[in-house]
């Protein structure tokens, strides 16, 4: 370090030297995010073409040595000399920074890559590249290392590399088929740029493949995983487009059909428009945005959101989402306050935006040419116009469904006021309450249900809320509990399946609204988990299939109306032993008690006990309901801190989460039956209690 600052300190990196410099800038990441970035900057240019109307099939390949391939049969990137630089349209897509087809050229009307960057940044955080293009009935080869052209010895990314020393050059390798264009890419991220851990996630992969196949209707994406034992291979096509996407998405009963609302809008706006003589001209230019929009609400309080603009997803919203919010408010609230007597809403009764979005599943796509994003990732829209036009094609579009003589229309719009209505005033109502959910200390008033049997502590870190099965397990787990710091609540075998049911036969439902009472913290969009009352929720129910099938019911509770507490990792499933072995000791020597919590821990302890010469008490006591034990033993066993075993409910993926409990518990009945058909080879009946 120097005090001396002058213009021989500064440094200029040149072309692909600042993306190897600063990988962050351009992939966000250096970790599995980054490594997946990659990726699809090169998948992205095959769905640009396949969206453009070349090619209807893309495969991926990730390799058992690391590499991934990426395969079409589009147009094939051009072979032919670019006249500025003077090399071939392969080196220029991969070597210089801002060079592509994607700049008003008019290759694209639409398009994902917008920066000439993405082939160029993937190719410079490569240990090694390999390209082959089908044009014009010949197969073109060229090889990269670390972004250098050259050529290598071998197969291996390790194989000794020549870079081209005077002229770089594109070779034919092999003949291609007449009319049969398309390109070949495979590459190996470079290990001195990506983390150690880096990986290709198959899950993340397929998810977007998926994703795509719904926004580019007849386009076929293959993913083939070799890196395993045997290969896995997943295709996804779908012809439905946006509205199958919405459908799919949706996790609840829907109360509306899914509406297609599509328009077209054009403004203008000055770009910087390169000449034939090379220099860059503002030049006022005619757009055109394409609107497509599939929504329908459900009986759910979740909102479902994907935005795209050109088929690339934009998860911190922009322009576009903030259009569609726009018109939605502006349409809802005009129709709310048209039937306000109707709807019985009160003039200080203000609609919120969230009432509306509660149980909307929507899928909001855009396209038009050179859409300006916030940084090289696209997560954020910024062309100004887009919103205007947005909103007015949810103005006039979603407007027309409102005003519809059809009857299914007015029977639907109907029922969504009234949704909507019922969000705003389930709000109202939990803001009102949510001083008397805190929790009430011995000289307040409690409001609590009298069958809490509630502990004694302040300290909600401390606290534990017990949740038993029946009465009969709620005497002795009184006897067994340290009331201090254990609350117990029970309830009356089978709580509602509130997977199917909706929210307002959920909040009549005694148990239900029971347990949303006493752990104080409202439910569904008004859940605030700093307002919980107890620091574990623990749910203890026999060791038998009905004991299972309660434990299942109140999980799908929790997950759908207090989901944080699920994420937070503060609700467990209290695992009450399975047998009571007592082992016999010679002489005066009082006998010893062993618990086993299964099956195959049972038959080990045996074995131990048989081989070692002890013998045990006949027949060894089989536990099917917590109530058999004395309140010693369901202490020691299963509520005291130092003996007991819990096991946490943990939740990694919350679309996954919410697809297990719609096959298990939801409404439709043909996937649930498939499902138990399929998996019956693999069940064992011991295990429904161990």
């Amino acid at each position: 370090m120097t005090a001396e600052y002058s213009a021989h300190h500064l440094q200029v990196l040149e072309g692909l030297e600042a993306v190897r410099k600063r990988p962050g800038m351009y992939i966000g990441s250096t970790d599995s995010r980054g490594l997946m970035h990659c990726l699809w900057e090169i998948i992205d240019n095959s769905v640009d073409e396949a969206l453009g109307g070349y090619g209807s099939r893309i495969d991926i390949v990730l390799h058992a040595d690391g590499s991934v391939e990426v395969r079409d049969k589009a147009r094939g990137i051009p072979v032919d000399v670019e006249p500025r630089t003077g090399l071939t349209g392969v080196e220029v897509v991969f070597t210089k920074l801002h060079a592509g087809g994607k700049f008003g050229g008019g290759s694209y009307a639409a398009s994902g890559g917008l920066h000439g960057v993405g082939a160029s940044v993937v190719n410079a955080l490569s240990e090694r590249l390999d390209v082959e293009v089908d044009r014009a009935g010949k197969t073109y080869a060229m090889s990269f290392h670390r972004g250098e052209p050259g050529t290598f010895a071998g197969d291996a990314p390790s194989s000794a590399f020549s870079p081209y020393e005077r002229s770089s050059e594109l070779r034919v390798v092999g003949k291609a088929a007449k009319g049969v264009t398309g390109t070949r890419i495979r590459y190996w991220a470079d290990r001195q740029i990506f983390t150690k851990d880096a990986a290709f996630d198959l899950s993340e992969l397929e998810q977007r493949a998926r994703q795509t196949a719904f926004l580019v209707p007849g386009l076929e994406i293959v993913i083939l995983d070799q890196r395993g034992e045997e290969p896995i291979e997943t295709s996804y096509r779908f012809d439905g487009g946006i509205s199958e996407f919405a459908d799919f998405l949706a996790p609840d009963a829907p109360i509306t059909d899914t509406w297609r609302l599509e328009g077209v809008g054009n403004f203008t706006e000055t770009v910087p428009v390169l000449q034939p003589s090379g220099a860059m001209v503002p030049t006022e230019v005619q757009r055109e945005c394409h609107v497509d929009i599939a929504l329908r609400w459900g009986t759910g309080y979740e909102t479902v959101g994907r935005s795209f603009v050109n088929i690339i997803a934009t998860p911190k919203g922009g322009t576009h989402q903030q259009g569609f919010e726009q018109g939605l408010m502006k349409v809802v609230r005009g129709q709310i306050e048209a039937n306000a007597r109707k709807l019985k809403v009160g003039a200080s009764e203000k609609i919120e935006k969230d009432d509306i979005l509660a149980g909307l599943s929507v899928v909001l796509t855009v396209r038009l040419p050179e859409p300006q994003f916030e940084g090289q990732t696209k997560e954020i829209l910024g062309t100004p116009a887009v919103r205007n036009i947005v909103a007015s094609v949810v103005n006039k579009e979603l407007g027309a469904k409102f005003s519809s003589t059809k009857r299914d229309d007015k029977a639907q719009t109907a029922l969504l006021l009234e949704k909507v209505v019922s969000e705003m005033k389930a709000r109202i109502s939990a803001r009102t309450h949510k001083e008397t959910q805190r929790r009430k200390n011995a000289l307040e008033s409690s409001s609590l249900p009298a069958k809490l049997a509630d502990c004694r502590t302040n300290d909600v870190g401390e606290s534990e809320l017990f949740i038993v099965e029946g009465d009969s397990a709620l005497g002795t787990a009184k006897l067994a509990r340290n009331s201090e710091y254990q609350a117990l609540l029970p309830i009356r075998g089978k709580i509602l399946n509130v997977q199917k049911a909706s929210i307002s036969d959920m909040l009549s439902n005694a148990e239900c609204a029971a347990i949303i009472q006493v752990i104080g913290a409202g439910s569904g969009r008004s859940f605030d988990l700093e307002a919980a009352r107890y620091g574990k929720v623990i749910l203890m129910s026999d060791a038998d299939v009905d004991g299972a099938h309660i434990r299942t019911l109140l999980l799908t509770l929790f997950f759908r109306y207090m989901r944080p507490l699920v994420e937070a990792g503060r609700v467990y499933a209290a695992v009450p032993p399975l047998h009571r072995v007592i082992v016999v000791n010679p002489g005066s020597k009082p006998n010893e008690t062993i618990y086993t919590y299964s099956e195959k821990e049972l038959h080990s302890l045996l074995a131990k006990l048989t081989k070692s010469g002890r013998r045990w008490q006949e027949p060894i006591q089989r536990y099917k309901g917590l109530g058999e034990m004395d309140a010693d033993q369901l202490a020691d066993t299963t509520m005291a801190r130092d003996g007991r075993l819990l096991r946490r409910v943990r939740m990694q993926d919350a679309e996954s989460a919410a697809s297990v409990f719609e096959l298990l518990m939801g409404s439709e009945v043909a996937p649930r039956r498939d499902f138990i058909v399929s998996s019956a080879d693999r069940l064992d009946r011991e295990a429904i209690d161990a």
